[in-house]
């Protein structure tokens, strides 16, 4: 296929190009940075660049990664996430459906921050008695700040787009996969390391896996016709964990895995004290057949592999 990638310099566009590449397909990769996986330099702003992309190299597939992320909330105004998040999106869903067009996917890149509402990022300090277990019939959504507001905007026109066109549209809401530091960081006394280790328990994924749900979602999105996904590590908890994951999560983490109090202290690791939420990713294993590779599990076993 010709794909186009959106957001391609960005850190999942780096990994997803190659991958594309890999199976056989065309990626014309956009981003306004360039970049080795960048061919066409430029935003989803401008509508016009998007429109000539689209006709021009054929275009029969979206991968939409591109995105005013939460870091830019300090260095970006409102209108900047407006611009790119909403309009960015609109100008490539209505030039995905123009005559003409060979469009016949599109993948959304969303995120799991827009689920945070302020009263579930407030809970541990407000005294929430569980951790809220969180799946795709969460409901109501109420996004705490303008990222997820514009990403939650964006979600609506790809459900748009797909009841008025028909357009075969699949979201991801991912969870963490960056390489900076957790905006929990301010509640938390955990390495950089260490924090992204814990935090496969219940909200993250490598890039790599991040990625494949990419690849995964491409193939099945005609299929499929209109889906909304969690992306995230499998979990080892369940609900009825929730309870003690808020009073204390080192002692429900080693019930599931006994061996991590030792192979923590031979790193001076710490598990987080309380989990306030769990990201369920099991409607993606089910739909789309997808499991992330890289778990706690898997991170338990490179540090027995590394402290030996």
């Amino acid at each position: 296929m010709n794909i186009l990638v959106t957001g391609a310099s960005g850190w999942l566009g780096q990994t997803l190009v190659p991958r594309l590449v890999r199976d056989g397909h065309r990626v014309i990769g956009l981003d306004p940075e360039p970049g080795p996986t960048t061919a066409v330099v430029g935003s989803v702003v401008d509508r016009a660049l998007v429109r000539r992309i689209i006709r021009e190299e054929g275009i029969e597939a979206i991968v939409h990664a591109a995105a005013r992320h939460k870091p830019h909330i300090e260095t970006h105004d409102n209108s900047e996430f407006v611009a790119v998040n909403v309009q960015g999106t609109l100008n490539l869903l209505e030039e995905a459906v123009a005559p003409g067009s060979r469009v016949d996917r599109f993948v959304f890149t969303s995120t799991t921050s827009l689920m945070i509402s302020q009263e579930i990022r407030d809970g541990r300090a407000g005294g929430a008695e569980e951790a809220v277990w969180i799946d795709e019939t969460l409901q109501p959504l109420k996004p705490r700040n303008i990222y997820g507001v514009t990403k939650l905007a964006a979600e609506e026109l790809c459900r748009l787009f797909n009841h008025l066109h028909k357009l075969p549209v699949l979201i991801l809401r991912t969870s963490r996969f960056f390489p900076e530091e957790d905006d929990m960081a301010h509640a938390i006394v955990q390495s950089g390391e260490n924090t992204k280790a814990n935090e496969f328990l219940f909200r993250r994924l490598s890039v790599d896996d991040a990625a494949e749900a990419h690849v995964v979602a491409l193939a099945k999105a005609r299929e499929i016709g209109f889906d909304t996904f969690i992306v995230s590590a499998t979990t080892p908890f369940t609900r009825d964990d929730c309870r003690a994951l808020i009073a204390d999560t080192p002692s429900v983490v080693a019930r599931y895995f006994p061996e991590y109090r030792e192979l923590y202290d031979a790193r001076g690791w710490t598990m987080f004290e309380t989990v306030d939420r769990v990201y369920d990713s099991g409607r993606a294993s089910r739909m789309l057949g997808f499991t992330c590779r890289t778990n706690f599990r898997q991170v338990l076993d490179e540090l027995r592999r590394t402290n030996a």
